[in-house]
């Protein structure tokens, strides 16, 4: 059980990532062909491809915490030693965190709300409540990674070891 649990750790944000990547290219693809062949479009994948987006984005966010991948500036982060480095990595973890905290408290309203009165997409007719539970679920996956980056930060402070930096988009 513990493996299964390591594999999901891992590579969860990936396999969603690629499902909802694949969804939107594929219904894109098919809504192209459609228009251009057929001289027809339904209203139904554009709303797939509109919330498997959406999905992806909040996903790939959380995925980026987890790799520490967002965009930053980190020149002065080449002048500091490893536990200073560490430090301010920590310090960045705790304000995202409570960013992330609040940001998941109002997110959830708008699920309320939508939930209360029944709103449902126009093209699919499948209730709102699914489409912003992205929101949400983003949220509670950066608070997730951005826990065990906090814990992990913390054993390479007290064991001494360079603190995880993260992989870089440009070199």
């Amino acid at each position: 059980m513990s493996k299964f649990l390591s594999a999901l750790d891992r590579n969860a944000e990936r396999w969603a990532l690629l499902m909802f990547y694949v969804l939107l290219v594929v219904t894109m693809a098919v809504e192209v062909l459609r228009r251009e062949v057929l001289a027809y479009s339904s209203i139904w994948g554009e709303e797939v491809v509109r919330y498997a987006f959406i999905y992806l984005a909040w996903i790939g966010a959380a995925a980026a915490v987890r790799e520490r991948a967002h965009i930053r500036i980190d020149v002065i982060m080449h002048y500091l030693g490893p536990r200073a480095k560490a430090a301010v990595y920590m310090l960045g973890d705790l304000v995202m965190l409570l960013v992330a905290l609040v940001a998941l408290y109002w997110s959830f309203e708008s699920v309320a709300v939508s939930y209360k009165f029944g709103s449902v997409s126009h093209g699919l007719r499948i209730s709102m409540v699914w489409f912003l539970l992205a929101v949400p679920i983003g949220f509670s996956l950066m608070i997730l990674r951005l826990i065990q980056s906090f814990i992990h930060d913390v054993n390479a402070l007290r064991t001494g070891k360079p603190v995880f930096e993260g992989n870089q988009l440009f070199d």
